[in-house]
């Protein structure tokens, strides 16, 4: 397989015509057709239905092209970032559960920037994901928490992917609900308080271990539970449903997060919350200016860095 064939393969799969890609790509329809035609038999697959009519893909090719993509998306990558006539631009992706500190950070990293070219990526994602994404350089950073439930499992994996977790500050759970909740007239928050309410957790795809949650005593039963994919949706069910969930405290009103209230939740228990970093890799500039602005803010909230 050659890149260049990858390139023949799109402009195919784009103008549906053999003809008219061999015109755009300014080579012959022989040379096109012929360099398909090795492409299919390296991989032993048809990858398109021929016929007066045109081209289309088969079920193997619309497969096919798809992975196809992904490489070209990457070489593209590759030449913005090194290629001779690139503007250099700054690149940078964290992946994280899902805070608001990390949304927030990451924010202010962009208007640092102001109208420097840049390529970032930000992905609020499922707790497996966001190690393999520091495993795979898919991100430069990730943030996760660890307690003492999760934590041997967790570490294992960190280690077995040759991560480093870095801590960053404790935080005791706290229970989010919406400000008209009537539980928010405690200042402190029972699990028996809890039991006729919704819980709402973040689900964690095929890996629905608990160690992977999000979400602290992750083993207890619930009555009514709902799990989700994302923080808005999260927060709407808080407000429409007088659901709650477990987190770390930190609410965001600049995140427009207002009409989320934070109560301390009456177990002995506390999570740490750090970073994920590969150990191979020196951070970039524009990473650690991240972690500056993810300090910052975490001050801001009234925490204390570990180590400082």
């Amino acid at each position: 397989m050659r890149i260049q064939q990858l390139h023949y393969l799109e402009k195919i799969a784009e103008t549906g015509s053999m003809n008219e890609a061999a015109k755009q790509l300014f080579i012959s329809q022989p040379s096109l057709s012929q360099a398909m035609k090795e492409l299919e038999k390296e991989y032993k697959i048809q990858l398109f239905y021929r016929s007066k009519l045109g081209i289309t893909l088969t079920a193997e090719g619309r497969e096919f092209i798809n992975y196809s993509r992904s490489i070209l998306d990457q070489v593209n990558l590759l030449n913005e970032r090194f290629g001779k006539e690139a503007v250099r631009k700054q690149i940078f992706s964290v992946s994280g559960q899902h805070y608001a500190f990390v949304v927030h950070a990451f924010v202010e990293l962009v208007k640092k920037l102001g109208e420097d070219e840049y390529n970032f990526t930000l992905r609020e994602t499922q707790t497996e994901n966001v190690l393999n994404d520091i495993q795979t350089f898919r991100s430069e950073l990730g943030v996760i928490y660890l307690n003492n439930f999760n934590k041997t499992v967790l570490l294992r994996l960190i280690s077995e992917k040759n991560l480093e977790f870095i801590p960053l500050f404790i935080a005791y759970p706290h229970v989010f609900v919406g400000r008209d909740n009537p539980l928010t007239n405690k200042k402190r928050i029972t699990l028996a308080d809890l039991e006729d309410y919704t819980y709402l957790s973040y689900e964690q795809g095929d890996t629905n271990s608990f160690y992977f949650s999000e979400e602290i005593l992750s083993t207890l039963q619930h009555k009514k539970w709902i799990q989700i994919s994302d923080r808005a949706t999260i927060f709407n069910l808080m407000v429409g449903l007088n659901g709650y969930t477990i987190s770390s405290g930190i609410i965001s009103s600049e995140l427009n997060d207002e009409k989320i209230v934070a109560i301390p939740l009456d177990v002995p228990d506390r999570m740490t919350l750090g970073y994920l970093k590969h150990k191979k890799i020196e951070l970039s500039d524009t990473a650690k200016d991240y972690l500056d602005l993810l300090k910052q803010h975490i001050r801001g909230y009234g925490f204390g860095i570990i180590g400082e």
